[in-house]
C-alpha cells in the first residue's frame, strides 16, 4: 500500500517552516495512522495464510490424482495347489474288481477330493520404475504363481523377493520391456487426523476402483509388535488388501491391512500400515530378502502412573527393564530397575515406541540410550544385536501347578514364604537365586487388584532383592514412613518378570 504525501517538497523554506508547529501533530497522527494500517495488513496476512497452511482446501475432484497415481497401483492374482479334503471312504480291498468302480464314482460325486488349484485377489503398487511391488504378504502366501494385472491391459508374472509377516508386507519383482510407472512414499508422520486419503485397489475382484475418505486415527495397534497403522474411513473390502493410502500429493502413507467389521464389508474402520514402517522393511527386503532388526536383550513393562511415583519419577513414560538376559543389553551396562527415557535422541513414550525404534535400527548399530536409576540419569551406548536371531532362543519353563507349601506369613495381604529350592524345581525357577513365593492373596487387597497370583515370585522390593519376609516387611515400613503411597515389586510369573507397584495406603 502506497501513501503519498499532499505537500509539493518544491515549497519554500519559508512556508514549511511557518506551518511546521501547526503540521507536527498531522505529523505524529499520520505515524500512528501508518503504523495501524501496517499492523492490519500483517495481522490479516496472519488470519489469510494459516488455515491454508493447517490444512488445504480439498479438491473439486480427484480425478487428477488419479490419472497422476492410478496407472502405478495393480490387481494381483495368486494361484497354489491345495489337498482335497481327507474324510474315511468305502474299504474295498485292494486289487478287487470292484476299486475302479468306486474310484470312478467317488471321482464324479467328489470331484474336489483331489488336489485342486486355489485362486486369491489381493492389490499392490509399484514403487520403482524397474519393477519392484509393494503388497501384503497375506495376499501372496503360500502362492506358487503371482500375476500382476496393470491398468494399462496387460499381465506381467511376478517373482517373491522377501515377506515380513510381521508387519504383513511383502515385495514382489516383475521384469518389464519398458520402465514402469511408480508411486513414492510418503510421510506417514506427517498426516494429521481429517486430512484427506484416497485409497485404489482390487476389492472384491470388481477391478481397479478409488475411494476417498479421511484420516480417522494414527498410531493405531492391532496385534503386532510393530504395528502403527492409519485408520481411515475411505472404503476398505476384500481385494484391497496390499493396495496404497495415497495422501494429496500422490505420495504412498500407507498400505491397506485390515478392516474392522462384524459383516465382512467396509463399514468405514480401515486400517493401512504406516509408510515409515513400510519403508524401512521394503529397504531391507530389497537388500537382504528378509529383515535385519536390531534387538536390545530386555525385558520391559510401560511406567503407568504408580509406578512412576514410587520411583519417584515426575512423569509416567519410558520403558521400564524387568528383566536383562544375556545380550546387548546386558554388555552395554543396563540394569533391572532402569527407565528407558530416550534412544539416540528420541524420547521414549512407551513400550511400543522402544520396541518400534530398535526394530527400525540396523543390527551391529550403536545406540545411545538415557535410563533413569537411582534417581539420576546415565548415558550408555549399546551395540544392537540380531531380533531374528534371538528370537530362536529358548523360554524358560512354565511352572507345573504344583501346590505351594505352607507355613507362610503375610504382608500387604499376601501369605509370603521363601523361595526353596524344591519350590524352584516345581515353579520352574532354576534361574532365580532369591526372592519369595506368592502363597495366596486377599481378595480385597491391592495386590490382589493389581493381578498378584499364587505361583509369582518377588524378587525385588523397592528395586532392591529380597530373600525373607522379615525384609519385605522392613521395606515396607520405611516407605510407609517417608510419606511413599506405593511400593515397587518385581515379580517373575512363567518366567516372565514385570514391575508392580502395590498400594501403602490400605
Amino acid at each position: 500500500m502506497t501513501i503519498q504525501q499532499s505537500q509539493d517538497p518544491r515549497q519554500a523554506p519559508r512556508a514549511r517552516a511557518i506551518a511546521a508547529p501547526r503540521d507536527a501533530g498531522q505529523t505524529l497522527y499520520r505515524r500512528a495512522l501508518l503504523a495501524l494500517i501496517a499492523a492490519m495488513i500483517v495481522l490479516a496476512a496472519i488470519v489469510a495464510s494459516g488455515p491454508a497452511r493447517a490444512q488445504s482446501a480439498p479438491p473439486a475432484t480427484f480425478a487428477d490424482l488419479v490419472d497422476q497415481v492410478g496407472d502405478a497401483v495393480v490387481n494381483i492374482t495368486t494361484s497354489a495347489v491345495v489337498a482335497g479334503r481327507q474324510g474315511p471312504g468305502p474299504m474295498v480291498p485292494e486289487g478287487s474288481p470292484l476299486e475302479d468302480f468306486f474310484n470312478d464314482f467317488l471321482d464324479r460325486r467328489n470331484p474336489e477330493q483331489g488336489p485342486r488349484r486355489s485362486q486369491a485377489l489381493g492389490s499392490g503398487f509399484v514403487i520403482s520404475e524397474d519393477g519392484y511391488i509393494v503388497t501384503n504378504n497375506h495376499v501372496i502366501e503360500g502362492a506358487d504363481e503371482i500375476l500382476i494385472e496393470f491398468r494399462g491391459g496387460f499381465t506381467l508374472e511376478a517373482a517373491l523377493i522377501g515377506t515380513d509377516p510381521n508387519t504383513d508386507i511383502a515385495l514382489l519383482k516383475v521384469e518389464a520391456d519398458a520402465p514402469l510407472p511408480f508411486v513414492p512414499f510418503g510421510d506417514s508422520d506427517a498426516m494429521r487426523v481429517g486430512d484427506w486419503v484416497m485409497a485404489m485397489g482390487n476389492p472384491l475382484g470388481q477391478g481397479f476402483s478409488v475411494s476417498v475418505g479421511i484420516v480417522s486415527a494414527s498410531g493405531r495397534a492391532l496385534s503386532g509388535t510393530y504395528d502403527d497403522y492409519i485408520q481411515t474411513d475411505a472404503a476398505i473390502n476384500r481385494g484391497n488388501s496390499g493396495g496404497p493410502l495415497f495422501n494429496l500429493d500422490g505420495e504412498v502413507i500407507g498400505v491397506n491391512t485390515a478392516i474392522l467389521s462384524p459383516t465382512g464389508g467396509s463399514i468405514g474402520i480401515g486400517f493401512a500400515m504406516s509408510s515409515d514402517v513400510v519403508t524401512n522393511v521394503v529397504a531391507q527386503l530389497r537388500e537382504f530378502g528378509e529383515t535385519r532388526r536390531g534387538w536390545l536383550g530386555v525385558r520391559i513393562q510401560d511406567v503407568s502412573a504408580d509406578i512412576a511415583e514410587s520411583m519417584g519419577l515426575e512423569q509416567a513414560r519410558g520403558a521400564l527393564v524387568t528383566d536383562v538376559p544375556e545380550g546387548p543389553a546386558r554388555a552395554g551396562g543396563i540394569a533391572v530397575g532402569d527407565v528407558i527415557l530416550s534412544l539416540d535422541g528420541q524420547d521414549i513414550v512407551d513400550t511400543r515406541a522402544l520396541v518400534r525404534m530398535v526394530g527400525e535400527s540396523a543390527e551391529g548399530q550403536t545406540v545411545r540410550i538415557i535410563v533413569v536409576r537411582d534417581g539420576a540419569t546415565e548415558t550408555l551406548n549399546v551395540t544392537l544385536g540380531r531380533r531374528e536371531t534371538a528370537e530362536g532362543a529358548a523360554t524358560p519353563t512354565a511352572p507345573d501347578g504344583t501346590p505351594i507349601p505352607t507355613p507362610s506369613a503375610e504382608v500387604l495381604g499376601m501369605e509370603l514364604v521363601p523361595l526353596t529350592d524344591e519350590l524352584r524345581q516345581r515353579l520352574g525357577a532354576q534361574g532365580v537365586s532369591g526372592g519369595l513365593v506368592v502363597e495366596a492373596v486377599d481378595p480385597a487387597s491391592d495386590a490382589s487388584a493389581k493381578g498378584l497370583e499364587p505361583g509369582d515370585i518377588i524378587t525385588e522390593v523397592a528395586q532392591q532383592p529380597v530373600t525373607t519376609v522379615a525384609d519385605f516387611a522392613a521395606r515396607v515400613e520405611t516407605a510407609v514412613d517417608n510419606g511413599q503411597k506405593s511400593i515397587l515389586l518385581l515379580i517373575r510369573r512363567a518366567g516372565n518378570p514385570r514391575f508392580v507397584a502395590i498400594s501403602l495406603e490400605n
